[in-house]
């Protein structure tokens, strides 16, 4: 009994906790984008009732969240860095689909003036935002599980117990230049 009370508090659960956080603050990346692909039809349908003109940009979006759909995103995509990067290529594509978009927006001041292109406009930043906050999360769950199995004690609990758990693939950008600030020119 003594001996279950003093591993319950040494931290021979956090390698399986941390794990978990790890798979949780992945759904939730998943759920964001989830949430812009499901906004973009909504958008879509209303920007091609102001600018009809613009048929390549809209095609360009609606084929990006085609893609975006085609990927399918499990439990395993975590653990394989293939598969992470081909997810996140679909997403970025979608991305920079959605930024051409917004060019449009600039273009055509009526557009601009459309109540509904505002307020689906303000949930997609609103949503872009959420994507970056949950990446951030999930990055932040990552580092706490790598460091666990990387450190006293738990690199023991992970050799004894725990083996078979490998450290996770951090989030890693994968639109070209994505360190460099985008330029804005009028």
């Amino acid at each position: 009994m003594l001996l279950t009370l003093f591993l319950s508090g040494c931290g021979i659960n956090n390698i399986p906790a941390y794990d978990e956080q790890v798979k949780a603050a992945w759904a939730q990346v998943q759920n964001q984008y989830q949430r812009r692909a499901d906004l973009i039809p909504n958008l879509v349908a209303t920007v091609k009732g102001y600018a009809a003109h613009e048929k390549d940009t809209l095609e360009a979006v609606v084929q990006a969240r085609a893609k975006v759909g085609s990927v399918q995103v499990d439990e395993r995509t975590i653990n394989d860095p293939k598969k992470m990067k081909q997810f996140e290529q679909a997403q970025a594509q979608l991305t920079g689909a959605l930024s051409r978009l917004m060019v449009v927006v600039e273009r055509y001041p009526d557009l601009k003036a459309n109540q509904n292109f505002l307020a689906l406009q303000s949930q997609l930043e609103g949503t872009e935002n959420r994507i970056a906050i949950a990446r951030r999360d999930y990055i932040l769950a990552v580092q706490k599980y790598n460091t666990e199995i990387r450190t006293f004690p738990g690199r023991i609990w992970h050799s004894l117990l725990y083996s078979d758990m490998k450290p996770h693939e951090s989030f890693q950008a994968t639109a070209p230049n994505a360190e460099q600030a985008p330029q804005v020119k009028f």
